[in-house]
């Protein structure tokens, strides 16, 4: 198999090598693409070194069969054309086509069988915090639909891509150092601080990433749930994590969930507060699971359940969940 992968020098293309090595992906041949700026830099997977090409719109992507995209919306939209032509499939990480209608949103725990569909031959990765959180509710919304989602997101400076991780870090040895503070990538100072945004606003308060939180959700789930989202960015290095209000039309039990939650593929329990475990980002750094804990009941609705979630936004969030698309093209004959 042809693999490219265009954003190859960005925190999610750095993943995507790292993954790929990993899980043994089928690989004939790997072609790595990125900017201006980029083009030129070698990367070693599997012991051999490849050198980065600058993204053109010619005829590079000829024999290629899957195309790992993570450069940006804007360079998606453009480019999109002259990867697929010659019928790559374009495993896409941006917002661009998440809503299209001709585009399906997959999350290969919820919806694999939705990218069997792809006039385009564009599969759309959803945003980071939705594929977490419907991985966790995919088991729940068999016991019981789900009607409505509240969601306060914790989201780490990963989210906002490796600069963004490397400005964190500088942040603190600034203010240890009584130096001016770096401020470039978010709003206002991050170290030592939460903030209430990310993405910009909307007409309705709420900004892009909440959202798409609410629309994302319903089209992966093919469901009518409703989601009300509160997303803000901590000064956690890397991984997300999520508090998650739930209502159901018939009550589920805190036992139900645990042991759905506990077999449900993705998924990780880690749920016993009583010796104080319970998930959290240093711990889910790095994993590939979606690890889940404080499941109670919600004391303000008799149908609704809570919990917290945490997962690497760079694995599950992004790179992984595109390679198990992949992986699952594959395993029914489609790549």
């Amino acid at each position: 198999m042809n693999v490219a992968i265009v954003g190859a020098s960005g925190a999610v293309g750095q993943e995507f090598l790292r993954i790929l090595a990993e899980r043994d992906f089928p690989i004939d041949n790997l072609v790595l693409f990125g900017s201006k700026r980029s083009a030129g830099k070698k990367y070693t997977f599997k012991g051999k070194d490849y050198e980065v090409k600058l993204l053109q719109h010619n005829d590079d992507f000829k024999d290629i069969d899957v195309a790992f995209t993570s450069a940006g919306g804007g360079t998606s939209k453009e480019f999109a054309e002259t990867i697929t032509k010659h019928g790559a499939v374009m495993i896409d990480n941006s917002s661009a086509f998440r809503m299209c209608d001709d585009v399906p949103l997959v999350v290969p725990e919820c919806n694999a069988e939705d990218a069997l569909n792809r006039p385009r031959n564009i599969i759309a990765n959803p945003n980071c915090t939705t594929i977490m959180m419907v991985v966790v509710l995919k088991p729940l919304e068999a016991l019981s639909h789900i009607k409505r989602i509240h969601i306060a997101s914790y989201q780490s400076a990963s989210g906002a891509g490796a600069a963004a991780m490397a400005e964190l870090q500088q942040e603190y040895k600034e203010l240890v150092n009584n130096e001016p503070v770096t401020v470039s990538k978010f709003p206002h100072q991050l170290a030592y601080n939460v903030i209430p945004q990310i993405d910009v606003f909307t007409d309705n308060g709420y900004t892009k990433e909440e959202m798409k939180m609410f629309n994302e959700t319903r089209k992966i789930m093919h469901s009518d749930v409703r989601c009300s989202a509160m997303c803000v960015r901590v000064s956690s290095l890397r991984s997300h994590s999520e508090s998650v209000w739930i209502e159901t039309e018939s009550p589920i039990s805190v036992e139900d969930a645990q042991k759905a939650i506990a077999a449900a593929p993705g998924c990780t329990l880690k749920d016993d507060p009583a010796n104080l475990v319970y998930p959290m980002p240093l711990e889910t750094a790095g994993k590939d699971d979606v690890f889940v804990g404080r499941i109670r009941k919600d004391l303000a609705d008799d149908c609704g359940l809570t919990f917290w979630l945490s997962g690497d936004q760079i694995r599950k969030g992004a790179a992984l969940n595109a390679v198990q698309i992949a992986e699952y093209l594959h395993s029914v004959g489609q790549i």
